[in-house]
C-alpha cells in the first residue's frame, strides 16, 4: 500500500515523459516553418478556453503538493482558503491591466517593454533583471520540488528524473519556442484537471476521517497567522505575478479583450477549486491519523503521508500528475526567460539558432542549483518580497495622470521598498544588525509566531511608495534648479505627446502583419524618459 515498485514507478514517469516529448517534437514539427517572431511570441491569436488552460497550467506545478497541505496544517481552513484565494483571483489583474498595457504598447508581448517605453532604457533592464531572477528561481524551486517528490512517491533517486525532465521540455521548447509550449499546456492542463478530480475522489473514497481529531486540531477555528496571512498572501502574490513573463505572453496572446477575460476568469475558478482541494489534503492527513499533529518538522510532506495509506493505483495517478503539471509549469518558465531576454537585452535580432542555443545553455545553472534541494518556500519568499517593493513603484505609471513620473523615481522606489525591509528589521529587532538583515530572505520564514513577516511585507510596498515619492521631489527639484541654472525651459511637467495606438481589443491584422509590428517596433521604438 502506498508506492508503487520500482520498475512500475520507472515506466510511469519515463513513459509520460516520454509522451510530452513526442508531443512536443511533434507539434515542433508543425510549427516548422513559423517566424522568428512566431517563435517568441502569439499576439492576438488565441481564443478564451485555450488561455484559460494555459494560464492553469503555467500557474500551477509540482510545488503545489507541497505548499498547500502545508498551510492547512499551520493555520487551518482559514489560512488555507486565504492561500487559496490569494493564488486565484490575482490572475484577474491581468484581465484588467492587460488592456490597458496592450493599448499603450501594442507591438509588445511582456510587460519588460511597455517599461522601457514608459521609464526609459535603465528602467527597462532593470525590470528585466527583476523577471529573470524570479523566472531562474521559480525554475530552480519546481525541480528541487520534483526531484523531492519523485524521492517520497517512488524511492527512486530523484536527480535522474529532474534531469530527463529537463532533456525533454528543451528540446521541444528550443524546436517550437512560445507556440509549443502553449499547445503542450493546453494539453497538460486538461490532463491535470483530469487527474486531480480523479485523484481528489479516490482520496475522498479511501481516506478514513477519527472525528475526534477534528476538533483536537483546531483547524476550523481562526488564528493571528491566518489573519496576518489575509494581507502578506494576496500581496506577495499578487506583485510576484508581475514578474512571471509567462502570464503576460499568455495576455498579449490573446484574441480579444473579451477572450481575455473569459481566459483568466475560468483559469481562476478552475486554480481555485484545484489548490483548495489539494490544500484539504493537509486536514485530511491529519484528521485520519496518517500525520502526526505533534510532528511539526513533517508538515510539508503530510500529502505524501496521507497517500502512504492508499492503495498503489492512486499513488500512480498522483505520480502521473506530478510530471505533467512540473512539465506544464517548466516548459513555460523555459519559453518566457528566453522571450523576455531576447526582446529586452538583444531587441530580437539575435539568429533564431541562437536563441534556441540560449534555451539549451540556460539549463545547466537551473539543475546544479536544483538539485541541491533548497527550501521550496524559502525560494518564493525571496523574490515575493522583492516583487512587493518593485512593483507598485511600476505600476503608478500606468495612470496618464501620473505622466511626470519617470524612470528613475520607479527604480529609486523599488530598492528603496528592498532597503525598507531592513530599516524595518533593525527597528523590530531593537537595532540588531543581523536579524535585520536575515528578514531580507524571510530566514525566519512566512510561518513565524510573530510580526516580522507581516512588517515585512507591509514595509516593502509602503516604504517604495515613500522613496518613489522623495525621489520624484528630488529630481523635478534638480530639473528645476538645473534650468535656471543653464536659462533653459523647465519641461519636466510638460505632458508627453500621446502615442499613435490601435484601438484596445482590436483584431484586425493577420499574422504577417503581427510579426512586422513587433520587428520593426522592438527597433524603432522611443524609450521613455528615465530622468
Amino acid at each position: 500500500m502506498g508506492m508503487p515498485s520500482q520498475p512500475a514507478s520507472n515506466a510511469i514517469i519515463y513513459l509520460t515523459l516520454g509522451a510530452f516529448l513526442v508531443l512536443g517534437c511533434g507539434i515542433a514539427w508543425r510549427l516548422r516553418h513559423q517566424s522568428k517572431t512566431e517563435w517568441l511570441s502569439s499576439n492576438r491569436t488565441q481564443k478564451g478556453v485555450p488561455l484559460a488552460l494555459n494560464f492553469i497550467a503555467s500557474a500551477l506545478g509540482s510545488g503545489i503538493l507541497f505548499t498547500y497541505p502545508q498551510i492547512a496544517t499551520i493555520a487551518g481552513v482559514q489560512g488555507l482558503l486565504v492561500y487559496a484565494l490569494s493564488s486565484a483571483l490575482p490572475l484577474l489583474i491581468f484581465g484588467a491591466l492587460g488592456p490597458i498595457i496592450r493599448r499603450k504598447c501594442p507591438e509588445g508581448f511582456v510587460l519588460t517593454e511597455w517599461t522601457r517605453q514608459r521609464y526609459g532604457t535603465v528602467a527597462g533592464l532593470f525590470l528585466t533583471v527583476c523577471t529573470l531572477i524570479t523566472i531562474f528561481l521559480y525554475m530552480v524551486a519546481e525541480l528541487s520540488a520534483l526531484q523531492q517528490i519523485v524521492t517520497l512517491l517512488t524511492g527512486l533517486n530523484g536527480p535522474p528524473v529532474v534531469i530527463v525532465e529537463c532533456a525533454v521540455t528543451t528540446i521541444y521548447t528550443s524546436l517550437g519556442g512560445f507556440k509549443v509550449s502553449f499547445v503542450t499546456d493546453n494539453i497538460q492542463g486538461a490532463m491535470v484537471i483530469g487527474l486531480i478530480i480523479l485523484g481528489v475522489i479516490s482520496i475522498g473514497v479511501e481516506t478514513d476521517i477519527q472525528r475526534p481529531l477534528i476538533e483536537e486540531s483546531g483547524y476550523l477555528k481562526s488564528s493571528l497567522l491566518g489573519w496576518q496571512l489575509l494581507y502578506i498572501l494576496p500581496v506577495a502574490i499578487l506583485t510576484n505575478d508581475f514578474f512571471l513573463s509567462g502570464f503576460w505572453m499568455r495576455t498579449f496572446a490573446s484574441r480579444t479583450d473579451k477572450d481575455l477575460w473569459i481566459g483568466v476568469s475560468l483559469a481562476t475558478v478552475g486554480i481555485l477549486v484545484i489548490l483548495t482541494l489539494l490544500g484539504v489534503a493537509g486536514l485530511l492527513a491529519a484528521w485520519s491519523g496518517a500525520w502526526d499533529m505533534s510532528d511539526v518538522d513533517n508538515g510539508s510532506i503530510v500529502f505524501f503521508l496521507l497517500l502512504e495509506k492508499l492503495p498503489n493505483w492512486v499513488v500512480g495517478v498522483v505520480l502521473v500528475m506530478t510530471i505533467s503539471l512540473s512539465c506544464a509549469a517548466f516548459d513555460s518558465f523555459q519559453s518566457s526567460m528566453i522571450s523576455t531576454g531576447s526582446n529586452d537585452f538583444f531587441r530580437n535580432k539575435l539568429n533564431i539558432w541562437v536563441i534556441r542555443a540560449c534555451v539549451v545553455a540556460i539549463i545547466f545553472p537551473v539543475v546544479v542549483v536544483a538539485l541541491r534541494s533548497p527550501d521550496i518556500l524559502q525560494i518564493f519568499l525571496i523574490s515575493d518580497l522583492v516583487s512587493a517593493a518593485v512593483v507598485p513603484c511600476l505600476v503608478v505609471g500606468l495612470s496618464d495622470r501620473f505622466y511626470w513620473y519617470r524612470g528613475f523615481d520607479f527604480v529609486i522606489g523599488g530598492l528603496g521598498g528592498i532597503f525598507s525591509i531592513y530599516l524595518f528589521g533593525l527597528v523590530y529587532y531593537k537595532g540588531d544588525n543581523t536579524l535585520a538583515s536575515k528578514l531580507l530572505l524571510l530566514e525566519g520564514g512566512l510561518y513565524a509566531n510573530d510580526w516580522s513577516a507581516f512588517g515585512a511585507f507591509v514595509a516593502a510596498p509602503f516604504g517604495g511608495l515613500l522613496w518613489a515619492a522623495a525621489a520624484c521631489a528630488l529630481r523635478i527639484s534638480t530639473l528645476w534648479v538645473w534650468a535656471r541654472v543653464r536659462g533653459t525651459r523647465f519641461d519636466a511637467l510638460d505632458r508627453p505627446v500621446p502615442r499613435q495606438t490601435s484601438r484596445p481589443g482590436a483584431f484586425d491584422a493577420d499574422e504577417n502583419e503581427n510579426a512586422s509590428v513587433l520587428e520593426t517596433s522592438v527597433e524603432t521604438g522611443k524609450n521613455g524618459r528615465f530622468f
